[in-house]
């Protein structure tokens, strides 16, 4: 059986799409896995056993899609869903799953805040996609593999530290520059190492410069698999609603996470399977009635007050971590 698997973006979408190829080629017997994502998110995937060809999705994705024909897949697990995986699932032709992605519930979410969401992760909901073929959840929670030899390419680290994702894709997932600034002065015997990209350098340099010593930033100098590899050897991550949330839940790290203008009702918490004890705590402002903002995320806060973040509990955060 031949099977290709389509999601586009991003990395944490990605990292929690790998519980259905592992129960997809430990339950299905000589099955053949392909998956087809964004070249830029290739690394996310390209040393995980479970896939027998990655492919890059194109520019020219139509014509790429009359190539991917030839394969005579089996059968379509479409967990990106929309116009384009549609599209290219009807011009390959073989049966098509798709996820639920629950649109319409989100919406009256966000637009009118009434609560039809999916009582369940969004990992489950994947693998709910697999049902007719008979696959079921291992309950084995996240993996990301990463390459031989990353940690030789690490930069000098502390011996324990906690790995902080200061970065988010958008504004209002991430918490204030000065919020960081408390939450680090309130932990002075806590080793932290902060990651991010290279739009977050400005941010972290402030954060350096205005905490006494205790903080190292790799923001903007290291590859994705070296940041996991950090987070990998981490004690503890905090980060925001983002990739690196999915990854150290992969590898079982205690999590504490922050939300701004999304919630976790969203379906998108860390994730770890039944079996595991790791702890995650998410950390919200109650009684902000126009939580959620958006599915994704804005620019700016679109009531100006920014109150989900801004009134973040820096002290509570402070009290989970180790040495502190």
């Amino acid at each position: 059986m031949k099977i290709l698997v389509l999601r586009f973006s991003s990395i944490g979408d990605i990292v929690l799409t790998t519980p259905v190829l592992r129960c997809l080629k430990q339950q299905l017997p000589e099955v053949e896995i392909h998956y087809l994502t964004k070249p830029q998110f290739t690394s996310v995937l390209e040393h995980n056993p479970f896939i027998d060809k990655l492919h890059a999705l194109d520019a020219q994705w139509l014509k790429q899609a009359l190539t991917l024909k030839r394969e005579n897949f089996d059968c379509i697990i479409d967990l990106h869903h929309n116009f384009r995986s549609t599209l290219i699932s009807a011009i390959i032709g073989a049966p098509a799953h798709r996820f639920n992605k629950a649109n319409i519930a989100k919406w009256l979410m966000v637009r009118f805040n009434i609560n039809v969401l999916p009582q369940t992760h969004i990992v489950d909901r994947y693998l709910n996609t697999l049902q007719t073929l008979g696959v079921v959840n291992d309950e084995q929670g996240l993996e990301y593999y990463l390459p031989k030899g990353i940690e030789q390419t690490l930069p000098a680290l502390p011996l324990h530290y906690v790995a902080v994702a200061i970065g988010a894709q958008h504004y209002t997932k991430r918490m204030p520059t000065s919020k960081w600034i408390d939450l680090v002065n309130q932990a002075p015997q806590t080793q932290f190492v902060l990651l991010g990209g290279k739009e977050d350098i400005d941010a972290a340099n402030e954060i350096v410069n205005n905490t006494p010593g205790h903080v190292q930033s790799f923001c903007g100098q290291l590859s994705l698999n070296q940041s996991a590899a950090i987070v990998r050897n981490a004690q503890q991550v905090i980060t925001h609603d983002t990739g690196l949330m999915h990854i150290a839940a992969a590898f079982q790290k205690p999590i504490s996470s922050i939300w701004g203008n999304t919630i976790p009702e969203f379906g998108m918490y860390p994730y770890f399977g039944n079996n595991s004890q790791t702890v995650s705590i998410m950390h919200q402002v109650p009684g902000i009635p126009c939580r959620p903002c958006s599915k994704i995320g804005h620019n700016a806060c679109p009531k100006k007050h920014f109150n989900c973040m801004l009134k973040q509990d820096v002290e509570a955060i402070a009290k989970e971590l180790p040495n502190s």
